[in-house]
């Protein structure tokens, strides 16, 4: 899949290189940014200028964001690793590594962003990335917990600990995970427009895919394409009162750049508190509760936390969302 190439008035590193100097250091940050309304307080203060520091120090030395996102791959599945360990040394290494794939995580988005090399491969990495670091984490955990005893009790957690691992990896994280990714690219479709979000849909996914069965030389393109349309289904079909105000307003303003800021605005103001508990259910709270879990070897209290409390804010953060994208809809119409 070919990458877009920078320009520059949507690639700030581009456009100071032309200029024989690089733009400051904070309104490189800046420009790095998805949106203040979609960022974490712990993002903007801690991750994001780490990651920045090492997009700059990859930038210079050639290295792509696909690139630095397969590095992550390495360090988040070599973190879930050391959490298999009871030692406490290995642990601290696997939270050491796991930081690391997360700046690696960072770094690639905003590299992405501050050259112009997004790509719909770049994303379907990304979001492959992340699952494969917590696969690598639950299967740790799962023998980890293995021959321990439960607690209260002399029986070991044996298939018990594979059941609830698959409830809240299977069953309760990768929603999670799906829909507040969505929640936060609908926020900012409506905030920046089409070229500031990645909002995709199935029907145009599935037309890609299908406009490249039986060309040669494009397996790996259609096979993105081919998984992305039924990741798009699945937050699609989750989403039916987002899908019916989405049709709306398609077929009465064509564009989202044609949309009313009036509506924009209200909609925003409704969706902008949301965004916390989107960012609630992505990385970092996660990562936090595994660290203490594993660091004070009860890493089965993180595995109950996922299917309870992040399941309280799942369904919550769901209904507020749908009600939202229902009362909206008479003002499209």
């Amino acid at each position: 899949m070919k990458e877009r190439q920078p320009t520059d008035s949507a690639a700030p590193l581009a456009a100071g290189k032309q200029q024989g100097k690089r733009p400051p250091f904070r309104e490189l940050l800046a420009a790095s940014l998805k949106s203040r309304d979609t960022e974490e307080w712990i993002d903007i203060y801690f991750t994001r200028p780490i990651g920045l520091a090492f997009a700059l120090f990859w930038h210079r030395i050639g290295v792509t964001p696909n690139a630095i996102t397969i590095l992550s791959i390495f360090l988040g599945v070599s973190a879930g690793v050391m959490f298999y360990f009871t030692d406490i040394t290995y642990n601290i290494i696997g939270v050491v590594l796991l930081m690391l794939a997360n700046f690696c995580d960072s770094t690639d988005g905003q590299l992405a962003r501050l050259t112009n090399q997004r790509s719909m491969k770049g994303r379907c990495l990304d979001g492959f990335a992340g699952d494969t670091w917590f696969f690598a984490i639950y299967l740790a955990i799962v023998l980890r917990l293995w021959h321990q005893p439960m607690p209260g009790t002399m029986e070991v957690w044996g298939f018990w600990g594979l059941a609830l691992a698959a409830i809240a990896g299977l069953l309760s994280h990768s929603h999670q995970s799906a829909i507040s990714d969505y929640y936060r690219q609908i926020h900012l479709f409506f905030l920046k427009g089409k070229e500031g979000s990645e909002l995709d849909s199935y029907t145009a996914e599935h037309a890609i895919a299908e406009s490249l069965r039986g060309k040669k030389g494009v397996f790996w393109e259609r096979a993105f394409h081919y998984n992305y349309q039924h990741y798009c289904h699945r937050q699609e079909k989750r989403t039916p009162a987002f899908q019916k105000l989405r049709a709306a307003l398609k077929e009465k303003y064509g564009q989202v750049e044609n949309i009313p800021q009036e509506w924009k605005d209200k909609f925003l103001s409704g969706s902008r508190p949301l965004m916390p508990l989107t960012n609630f259910l992505t990385f970092n709270s996660r990562a936090i509760l595994i660290y203490a879990t594993c660091l004070t070897d009860c890493p089965w209290v993180y595995l109950i936390a996922e299917i309870t409390l992040y399941n309280v804010v799942y369904i919550y953060m769901h209904k507020r969302h749908e009600d939202l994208c229902r009362s909206s809809l008479p003002k499209a119409d």
